[in-house]
């Protein structure tokens, strides 16, 4: 049982974490350096600020904190004797643990873990406490772990609605340099390239280069820490990622775009072998409606009861928004089945469905 909860950092994830808690009734305490963060945070109704000396352990304590500070807040916490139990959230693995037992933490009741949600934004106005919902919550477990440890951590992800996966902390290093922090550095090169666009370029902008940028968002000098943390399979992938990007320049410059074909099957085979939705090996192929829906307040919620109210489950959505225009394209990914019931509801409603 999970009852009790300390979180240390209240930024977007530490918010996140302990929104989720409160949800099922764990009492979460909260402490961040940034008086202004804890205040917001504590406003939203994530927890209530941590005493300076509580009268009694928390069931677990999340260290929710950059990569390089989670050492010495894990040391700190531990000291205090603030919980029974402790983990973090940090993206990297290997060098934390190696730097939390070189400063004298008590692995025994440390699990490091790495919950796989987060956002381009910062701080904990952009926390929601769906945010790990049906996502992965890595579990990476030292030799000198308890068990009894791990399997609070596991129920701490598990209130969060995340899947955990026990997985060893080099592994899951190389795992994430491929499908979360090059991919960053990736975003960000295509992104940097906007730099040299004129107005007309970025005017023709659509969803395409917005979905491929969207991460670029993200705070520079976190990830500057990030991609340090777990440089040589970073820098591995990207290298990898470069050579096929040379290859396919030097194919178009030699007036053979036919040589591009190659990336572009192998990137298409790539992508199909991310998981679904539930965890599905392969995505469903689900039929996409488009509706037009008007920019203002309640359009999209008015637009899911109508779905609702037909009796279809909407699968996934993106928005298309048109520029100068009060209006916004949202594509309804639903099961085949039932996207002729669903266009005739929505029809029927007043909507301008397209498919």
């Amino acid at each position: 049982m999970v009852e009790s909860a300390v979180v240390v950092g209240a930024g977007l994830i530490g918010t996140s974490i302990a929104l989720a808690l409160g949800r099922h009734g764990v009492d979460v305490a909260l402490s961040d350096r940034d008086p202004a963060a804890l205040r917001l945070a504590c406003d939203l109704g994530a927890g209530r600020a941590l005493p300076e000396a509580p009268a009694a352990p928390a069931d677990v304590a999340v260290i929710a904190v950059p990569p390089s500070v989670v050492p010495a807040a894990l040391y700190d916490a531990q000291d205090r004797g603030l919980a029974h139990v402790y983990t973090d959230v940090a993206s990297v693995k290997t060098s934390v643990i190696t730097w939390a037992e070189a400063l004298g933490c008590d692995l025994a009741s440390y699990v490091p873990g790495h919950p796989m949600g987060g956002r381009e934004k910062q701080g904990p106005g952009a926390a929601r406490a769906d945010l790990f919902l049906g996502r992965s919550w890595a579990l990476c477990p030292t030799a000198k772990t308890d068990p009894t440890a791990v399997e609070t951590v596991t129920r701490l992800a598990e209130l969060c609605g995340a899947d955990p996966l026990l997985v060893d902390e080099a592994a899951h290093d190389r795992a994430v340099a491929l499908v979360s922090h090059a991919p960053h550095a990736v975003s960000a090169a295509v992104a940097a390239r906007l730099l040299d666009g004129d107005a007309t370029a970025l005017a023709l902008a659509g969803q395409g280069v917005r979905d491929m940028t969207r991460i670029a968002g993200g705070d520079p000098d976190l990830w500057v820490e990030i991609l340090g943390h777990n440089a040589g399979p970073v820098a591995a992938v990207l290298e990898r990622v470069a050579a096929d990007l040379s290859a396919a320049a030097a194919a178009l410059r030699s007036a053979s775009p036919g040589g591009v074909g190659d990336l572009l099957e192998r990137g298409r085979a790539g992508h199909a072998r991310i998981p679904g939705k539930h965890g599905a090996h392969r995505t469903p192929d689900y039929a996409v409606l488009s509706v037009v829906i008007p920019d203002e307040p309640g359009a999209l919620g008015r637009l899911f009861a109508a779905a609702a109210e037909a009796g279809v489950n909407v699968e996934d959505v993106r928005i298309d928004h048109s520029p100068g225009l009060p209006l916004g394209v949202a594509q309804l990914s639903v099961v085949p089945a039932a996207q002729e019931r669903l266009a005739r509801a929505l029809t029927e409603s007043g909507w301008s469905v397209h498919t």
